[in-house]
């Protein structure tokens, strides 16, 4: 297809309002890498709300009946669906990225961290949403999936195939490293599935004097308040320090003077932390059910992978600790794998548009 004189571009994608993290930044650096090869890309984001589980129907409805073909009698050249429900937006050019499907309704389903299988009619809501997933997704003129991890799911759970594509963290040419000061670093939104109570637990445990600072903005003071109270009850408060939201330089300098990052989520899709980390040339410590982060971290090669559970989390912390001329060795493969790997927006361009 000759691009040269630049294509009419749709971004759709959801938002949860005053809620801002990786999915938005994927959004918004899609937008720019497209601007970039001389395209005329937008983002359109429908607000999701996913309680009571009726909303979710009448969003995915809402969905269906969007016209995005055109605008202003200008036909849209192409649309690029990111997350569920927008990606079940018709259009005769669609091209869906899948970013995760509604995982309540999947992997997650009856997890501790679901809420969907609660409520009355969560089971028809669920039959609804895999139906949907199933007849619509393949009607797309390309699929692919942010990880392998995000491809798995969906042709486990729907026989779909998608092909993986990585992608480049925000200013991911920003990045660098310094020498090693005592704390592990563990940068991402106050959430249960990132799991800060998991490291809290943890934290006593450990033979050493591990300190850990964390940063980044709570999704909902609950799991931030519990959060909060681990730390003090442990009475390891003075090996904890916690930021909260911080600027992407202060970020940045905290990856590049940390020992490790800590990044034990729940079957991440892909994970910024992961690559973020790899372009500081630090090691991450995540564990064996954490998901994306596995395609990267390989154990005692770019870091360390641990049992998600209290004690096997200090032992690795407590290694990683221990052993700073092993810890740097480990922070330098990850950096060359994430070089070997050759992510790059341009080739993300070139898969979506062919």
């Amino acid at each position: 297809m000759a691009q040269s004189r630049g294509l009419r571009i749709l971004i759709a994608t959801v938002r949860v309002p005053f809620v801002n993290g990786g999915a938005e930044l994927h959004a918004e650096g899609l937008r720019r890498a497209l601007a970039d090869a001389g395209h005329q890309a937008e983002i359109v984001a429908m607000p999701f709300k996913w309680y009571p589980p009726e909303r979710i129907l009448d969003q995915m409805l809402a969905c269906r009946l969007l016209d995005l073909s055109e605008t202003v009698g200008v036909p849209v050249d192409r649309l690029i669906a990111l997350k569920f429900p927008a990606y079940l937006i018709p259009h005769p050019r669609k091209v869906i990225w899948v970013l995760h499907q509604h995982r309540q309704a999947y992997d997650l389903w009856r997890n501790p961290l679901d809420d969907l299988s609660s409520y009355a009619h969560g089971a028809d809501v669920r039959t609804a949403i895999h139906r949907a997933d199933t007849e619509l997704i393949p009607q797309a003129r390309h699929v692919f999936a942010n990880s392998q991890n995000v491809a798995r799911r969906l042709k486990t759970y729907c026989g779909v195939d998608a092909a993986p594509l990585y992608h480049p963290p925000p200013d991911a040419g920003r990045f660098y490293t310094r020498p090693a000061e005592d704390f592990l670093y563990f940068p991402s939104r106050i959430n249960p599935l990132k799991r800060q109570e998991l490291v809290l637990e943890a934290l006593p445990q450990t033979r050493l004097p591990v300190r850990v600072c964390f940063s980044g903005p709570a999704d909902g003071s609950v799991f931030e308040r519990k959060c909060t109270e681990l730390a003090s009850q442990s009475g390891f408060a003075n090996r904890v320090q916690s930021l909260g939201a911080v600027s992407d330089e202060e970020k940045r300098d905290l990856y590049a003077r940390s020992l490790g990052v800590l990044f034990p989520p729940v079957d991440e899709d892909y994970g910024y932390v992961t690559l973020e980390a790899m372009l500081a040339h630090k090691p991450v410590i995540t564990c064996r059910d954490s998901g994306g982060p596995l395609e990267f971290v390989a154990h005692r090669e770019t870091g360390l992978v641990a049992e998600p559970k209290p004690e096997a989390l200090a032992a690795a912390m407590d290694e990683l600790w221990e052993d700073r001329e092993r810890a740097a060795q480990w922070g330098a493969a990850g950096r060359q794998r994430y070089d070997d790997l050759r992510i790059s927006w341009s080739y993300v361009t070139e898969r979506l548009l062919q």
